[in-house]
């Protein structure tokens, strides 16, 4: 139960990551690689955009 419920967590700040990667002003490639790096690794990717991604 407690798995299914964190995953349903990271889930929606995916969701969440990946909408606001798509209304920023960055250019395409850097949006493609952003959604990229979130799908392929949910929890590491979310962490390094977390940190890295929104200035």
């Amino acid at each position: 139960m407690e798995y299914g419920l964190l995953g349903l967590i990271i889930l929606v700040l995916d969701i969440m990551a990946i909408v606001k990667i798509l209304g920023s002003g960055a250019t395409t490639g850097t949006k493609l690689l952003w959604t990229i790096v979130i799908l392929v690794l949910p929890v590491i990717g979310l962490i390094i955009w977390w940190l890295a991604g929104p200035k």
